[in-house]
C-alpha cells in the first residue's frame, strides 16, 4: 500500500502484527518505523538489529518468547539486503503465534524489496507501505505538522526557508525544528538564519537565480561538485526550476498577478518569490521551452554517452548554456 492509505489506518488506530517500509524516501521510512514502535511499545520493549546484526534464528527465537517484565514485545530490523521469504513468513508466523510480539522491518537503499511485499499480506495481518520521495508542498506540509506538534508558533515563509536552506533535506530540516522548539518564541526567517546552518558553502537558490541571469556561475558549479552535489541531481534541479519560472510567467500574464499557492501550493520566502517572479516575466514565453529542450538532452546525453569526465563537461555546458540564452 501507499503512504495515504497507510495513514488512514493510522488515524482508525489499527495495529498490524508486521509492518515493512520501504521505497525512495530514506527520512520516512525512518520516521514511520519509529513512530509505529513508540505507538506500541515502550522504549525498553524495542529491540533494534541494523544491517549486519540481523540473524533470522535470534529474531525468531526473540519473537516467538514473550517478555516476563514487560506486555509488548517489538523488533525493529533495519536491512539494506532482501530478507528470503522463508525466513520473513517464518517471523510473521510467529507474530502471529505470540500476540505480544510485532514486527517493524526498516528496508533502507537502493535495493529492489517489492517482491518482499507478498509476505506482508493482510491476511497475515501485516502491511507493507511503499514511500516515494515528497515534493516540496508535501514536505513544507510535514515540516507545518511538526510544528503544530512541538507547539512552535511560525512565520508563513519560515518553514519554506528553513526546508530550501537544507537543500531540500526533510531530515537536516525536521532536526532544526526540534532545536528551534526550545528557543520558545514566534520563529522567524531572521532566527533560522541566526540559529540554523545550511548545508555547503553555496546557496542553491542563489546558483539557479545566477544560472537563469545568465551571469557567471563557474565558481558555484565548482563548489557545488566538489561539495559533493550529483550531476544529475543539478540537471534536475535546473529543469524544475525553468518549470517554476515558466509557471509563474504563465500564471501572470494570464491573472496579472501571480500567486505562489495556487502555482507551487506553499508560500516560499518573500525575497525568493520576489526574485523568481521578476526573473520569470523577464523570460520570453518561447524560450523556456528552448531552455528545457537544452537540460533535458543534456541530461539524456549525460546518462547515455561515455563522457570522460562527467563533472568537468557538466561545467562547460552551463557555461554554454548561459551563452545560447543570454
Amino acid at each position: 500500500m501507499y503512504k495515504n492509505e497507510f495513514d488512514k489506518y493510522l488515524q482508525q488506530n489499527k495495529k498490524f502484527n508486521a509492518y515493512m517500509f520501504y521505497g525512495q524516501s530514506t527520512f520516512l521510512i525512518e520516521q514511520y518505523s519509529s513512530l509505529i514502535a513508540k505507538i506500541v511499545a515502550c522504549d525498553d520493549e524495542i529491540e533494534k538489529l541494523y544491517f549486519e546484526e540481523y540473524n533470522f534464528k535470534y529474531a525468531k527465537d526473540r519473537l516467538l518468547q514473550s517478555s516476563l517484565f514487560a506486555p509488548n514485545n517489538v523488533m525493529l530490523i533495519k536491512v539494506e539486503k532482501k530478507i528470503p521469504k522463508k525466513e520473513l513468513d517464518t517471523l510473521i508466523e510467529a507474530c502471529n503465534i505470540n500476540k505480544d510480539s510485532t514486527l517493524i522491518l526498516a528496508c533502507m537503499g537502493d535495493t529492489d524489496f517489492k517482491s518482499m511485499e507478498t509476505s506482508f499480506s493482510l491476511k497475515n495481518n501485516a502491511c507493507a507501505v511503499r514511500f516515494f520521495s515528497l515534493n516540496n508542498n508535501e514536505a513544507i506540509g510535514f515540516l507545518q505538522n511538526e510544528a503544530k506538534r512541538l507547539k512552535i508558533d511560525y512565520e508563513d515563509s519560515a518553514l519554506s526557508h528553513l526546508y530550501f536552506m537544507h537543500r531540500q533535506d526533510l531530515s537536516l530540516a525536521s532536526n532544526d525544528l526540534n532545536k528551534l522548539a526550545i528557543l520558545n518564541e514566534k520563529i522567524s526567517i531572521k532566527t533560522i538564519d541566526l540559529h540554523c546552518f545550511g548545508v555547503g558553502t553555496v546557496n542553491f537558490d542563489d546558483f539557479l537565480q545566477n544560472l537563469l541571469n545568465f551571469k557567471d556561475i563557474s565558481e558555484d558549479i565548482k563548489s557545488l561538485l566538489e561539495e559533493g552535489m550529483n550531476e544529475i541531481f543539478i540537471l534536475n534541479q535546473i529543469a524544475s526550476f525553468i518549470q517554476q519560472l515558466f509557471m509563474i510567467s504563465s500564471h501572470a500574464r494570464i491573472y496579472a498577478v501571480a500567486n505562489p499557492i495556487e502555482i507551487l501550493g506553499y508560500n516560499p520566502p518573500k525575497h525568493i518569490w520576489e526574485s523568481k517572479s521578476k526573473l520569470a516575466i523577464n523570460i520570453k514565453p518561447k524560450q523556456f521551452l528552448k531552455m528545457l529542450e537544452f537540460i533535458l538532452n543534456l541530461e539524456l546525453e549525460m546518462k547515455t554517452s561515455k563522457i570522460d569526465n562527467i563533472n568537468l563537461y557538466l561545467q562547460a555546458s552551463l557555461r554554454k548554456f548561459i551563452v545560447l540564452f543570454r
